[in-house]
């Protein structure tokens, strides 16, 4: 049975190892440490398989600078499941999840740096049909978004601006 929760004080070092291992690299657990540095998290959920940590997503904030303004909303990053939990449906719980307690909270967006083939079953498109850019060197099927609220987008073409913890990792 999975169960997926919101993240605890004593989780912090079992989300790193789940990071670690499921990128092979600490790129995405010092991402993690640096943006809660920063108190720029949303919404960070664990997946855990008999009381064991396997799954972790995390949300923070990002902003949309274009010609009407400002508008605020999240970013999706990073969401990893162990490699030997992958593919029996916990990062698809997670993003979810995710997806829904970012709704709860009234995040009208969200948008996600990832691959192609995976996230649209969430409901998330590319950027740019909205006319978003991300201010990372991306490719454009790559750079997705989701509207949470209907027509939060809508007439919304501009950059994405990450927290600047992104930058120093």
């Amino acid at each position: 049975m999975i169960a997926v929760r919101e993240e605890r004080e004593g989780d912090r070092q079992e989300i790193r190892r789940v990071n670690e291992a499921a990128f092979g690299q600490p790129a995405e657990a010092d991402l993690v440490e640096a943006l809660r540095a920063h108190s720029a998290v949303t919404v960070s959920l664990v997946a855990e398989v008999d009381g064991q940590i396997v799954g972790h997503i995390l949300f923070s904030p990002v902003s949309i600078a274009g010609d009407r303004g400002s508008l605020k909303i999240a970013g999706l990053a990073p969401m990893a499941v162990l490699p030997s939990h992958q593919r029996r449906g916990i990062g698809s719980l997670l993003v979810k999840q995710g997806l829904e307690d970012c709704r709860r909270i009234g995040i009208p967006a969200v948008v996600v740096l990832g691959h192609p083939d995976y996230y649209p079953r969430f409901g998330f498109r590319r950027g740019s049909s909205w006319g978003l850019r991300c201010e990372f060197d991306a490719p454009d099927e790559a750079f997705m978004a989701i509207e949470l609220t209907p027509n939060a987008l809508s007439g919304r073409s501009g950059v994405i601006k990450y927290h600047d913890a992104f930058k120093g990792v």
